[in-house]
């Protein structure tokens, strides 16, 4: 971990990361990739040390909007355990009277049960959660360092019953480890118990490129011989790795989600996110 003064803190549309790089260490990790100019090693957090002074004097003068993070950076990493950065920032967040949406991997965020809630009572609160593997070994050796998918759909499970609304990201789905009909079923039928809102999936496959392809084919060669030979003579350098069997899944996750009443179209669930209700009460802080 080290510390870092940063410039800004929120993006032109409200987005955030109050911290760089992961110790999640999820094998597929897009983050990693060059392209980004981390700087630093992916597992050293950058940790954005004034993030909640810029935030506070951006919540001033910006109109009221939905504030998303997670983007890049899985919020509640372990770090926030002890730093509590996200936990302030909702604090901030509902004190200005903005709304608030994240995408995690992690229970941790039931720690900030709370805080969503009074959020959403006020305005809105949204959680997106990433689920890749209804099978929870699997789960482990894909995301080693959080909590299992059958514990996420718990936290979803909860979520639910508490009024918060949430939306789940069915990706990557990684040719021949978790492109099968039985997980997708089964990631669709943990969506449905749970109630989510929408789901995302934007085909089944992942997408590689340098930074992230080198670490994710070391992970291949240890977790699963032989594939990462498969994969570089079926994809070689491409970014776009599709399953070859996306075409019967998109239409299989199509199928399920619209007979279930689940949204699932990019377009209409990224409004639903940034939708800020402008009916709501919103406060003035002097």
């Amino acid at each position: 971990m080290h510390y870092v003064k940063s410039k800004g803190i929120l993006s032109k549309n409200n987005g955030m990361n109050l911290y760089r790089g992961c110790s999640h260490g999820c094998i597929y990790c897009d983050s990693r990739s060059d392209v980004y100019g981390m700087g630093h090693e992916f597992e050293d957090i950058e940790v954005k040390e004034n993030a909640l002074e810029l935030l506070k004097k951006e919540l001033k003068r910006r109109p009221k909007a939905m504030i998303g993070t997670g983007a890049m950076t899985d919020p509640y990493i372990p770090l926030e355990n002890h730093l509590k950065y996200v936990r302030k920032t909702l604090e901030l967040i509902h004190d200005y009277g903005f709304g608030f949406t994240c995408i995690t991997k992690s229970d941790l965020i039931l720690r900030d049960l709370d805080l969503l809630k009074r959020i959403n009572e006020k305005t809105k609160a949204v959680v997106q959660m990433t689920l890749t593997t209804a099978d929870d070994d699997l789960c482990s050796v894909l995301e080693p360092n959080v909590c299992t998918t059958s514990r996420r759909v718990e936290v979803l499970k909860t979520l639910d019953r508490e009024g918060i609304p949430t939306v789940v990201w069915l990706c990557p789905i990684l040719p021949y480890i978790n492109d099968t009909e039985e997980n997708i079923n089964s990631i669709i039928d943990y969506c449905i118990e749970s109630n989510v809102k929408g789901i995302f999936c934007h085909g089944m496959g992942l997408t590689l490129r340098k930074g992230n392809r080198e670490y994710f084919y070391s992970k291949l060669d240890e977790h699963f011989p032989g594939l990462k030979d498969r994969y570089i003579q079926e994809f070689g350098d491409s970014y776009s790795l599709p399953s070859p069997n996306d075409k019967h899944l998109m239409k299989l996750f199509r199928t399920r989600t619209r007979e279930n009443g689940i949204l699932n179209n990019f377009n209409e669930i990224f409004r639903y996110l940034h939708e800020f209700p402008q009916s709501s009460y919103q406060t003035k802080l002097i």
